[in-house]
């Protein structure tokens, strides 16, 4: 695999790992207010290691990193309300469907029509979501939220796929981060912004903010740079399969068939976007490629 894939395949292990932690956190605060100072922090964080970067980014450039951390920040949003009338296993599953929704706002917005490799994968990695976390679903307002957060994580892939090369990913990340953490605590002040009330809720906040989303999404930046959206977001499928073995690892769960076999198309639909373009199928290289 190339660098860049494997750079994001470690960011996506990094997210399924904070399940556990941010599980307890949101327990014991409100998630926005959770959010609020994840993304503060880690924006916060970013610019005390270079207070400079978003004044190097240039307007054009801070530009884009605020379009991009407003489809972030609705993502997120519309997932935490979502989930007040939507199982977690639905949600999971609905947010998931980034990688159907991120092909097509390519070739939409970018002009860049996936092949049928790249469909092949997608297909792959969908069938294994719903194997991972499906367990029944109705459709109501909640649902409809959480189908907004994926199209948002979707324009988001899409996004960066269109700027990060464009433009310094250190300082397109932190205007992202700002940005959402500004749509958040907008959220989160009429109820009040709650302080961590415990030690725990603070060491959860350290590793979601620090390692998480800054050193995260400074990654995921810099890898989108060098690849295409459709190939990100089938990457960026296997979060859930890094949340179960962590949820096995670590909680104690159990690991049925079922979770086994969606995990394993998932992962075959990495590894197809990763060795069906070098092969020359179907014309994928080209179509893979930024």
């Amino acid at each position: 695999m190339r660098a860049p894939t494997l750079a994001l395949l470690a960011v996506t292990a990094v997210w399924g790992s904070t399940f556990v932690v941010v599980k307890d956190a949101v327990d014991r605060m409100p998630v926005t207010d959770f959010l609020t100072w994840r993304f503060a922090i880690a924006a916060l964080a970013m610019l005390v290691v270079r207070p400079r970067s978003v004044a190097a980014l240039g307007p054009r450039g801070r530009r884009a990193g605020a379009l991009l951390g407003l489809a972030l920040g609705a993502g997120y949003l519309a997932q935490t309300l979502g989930l007040q009338t939507t199982g977690a296993a639905v949600s999971g599953f609905i947010t998931g469907m980034f990688v159907v929704l991120t092909p097509l706002g390519a070739a939409l917005l970018l002009r860049q029509p996936p092949g049928r490799t790249a469909w092949t994968a997608v297909a792959l990695a969908t069938v294994g979501l719903g194997l991972l976390s499906l367990r029944g679903a109705s459709i109501g307002g909640g649902e409809l939220l959480t189908l907004g957060c994926a199209a948002a994580f979707a324009l988001h892939i899409v996004g960066l796929g269109r700027w990060a090369s464009s433009y310094d990913v250190y300082g397109l990340a932190v205007v992202q981060l700002l940005v959402v953490a500004g749509m958040c605590a907008l959220v989160a002040v009429p109820g009040g912004i709650a302080v961590p009330p415990t030690p725990g809720v603070w060491g959860a906040l350290a590793l979601t903010a620090l390692i998480g989303t800054a050193v995260a999404f400074v990654v995921q930046t810099w890898a989108q740079a060098s690849m295409s959206p459709t190939r990100a977001a089938v990457v960026m499928t296997m979060e859930p399969v890094f949340a179960g073995v962590f949820a096995v690892v670590a909680g104690g769960e159990h690991l049925g068939l079922r979770t086994v076999a969606g995990a394993v198309l998932v992962l075959a639909a990495m590894v197809l976007t990763e060795v069906g373009p070098r092969h020359g199928a179907e014309g994928d290289v080209e179509r893979l490629e930024v």
